[in-house]
């Protein structure tokens, strides 16, 4: 199902069950999984790869370089990041093209959970089933079932594997 106000370039693949609601935009070369849920104004950028069964909730942003695997979750308005020194010109004053841009790959590994608001900077990996608490900023990896919090964000616990 991909709503009548969703933007999906012809030049992206989209998997059997999956649910693109209003205003979300997905870019050219995004491969996005089978039975996922795209929530209202999230935003995937050209060529992020999603795996099966993920759950991005509002306003959610991934940026070129992003890989997310199976079953994870992002929670509103979690935005993700793929540039360490963004600016918008070069040193001579000239606005940075596609070619200016030096992205870092950035890895969320299966059944992750990112609460709302969390930024994850780029070149970060966070281990399966990690917990990404609300409003934390993610500066460095997040080991397996990790519990983090803060900013930067820190582990303040393991996550019980009952529970993921």
């Amino acid at each position: 199902m991909i709503s009548e106000h969703a933007i999906v370039s012809p030049k992206s693949s989209i998997g059997k069950g999956t649910h693109i609601w209003h205003w979300v935009q997905v870019r050219e070369g995004a491969v996005i999984g089978a039975e996922c849920v795209l929530a209202k104004g999230v935003y995937i950028d050209a060529d992020v790869q999603i795996g099966d069964r993920v759950k991005i909730q509002n306003n959610a942003s991934l940026f070129h370089g992003v890989t997310i695997e199976d079953g994870v979750f992002i929670g509103p308005h979690a935005c993700f990041t793929n540039d360490k020194v963004p600016r918008a010109i070069n040193a001579d004053g000239t606005l940075k093209g596609a070619e200016d841009w030096k992205v870092s790959k950035t890895l969320v590994r299966k059944g992750a959970s990112i609460g709302a608001n969390a930024t994850i900077l780029p070149g970060i990996t966070i281990g399966e089933h990690a917990m990404v608490g609300a409003g934390s900023v993610v500066t460095k990896d997040v080991e397996a079932y990790a519990k983090v919090v803060g900013n930067p964000a820190r582990k303040i616990g393991v996550m019980p594997r009952e529970h993921c």
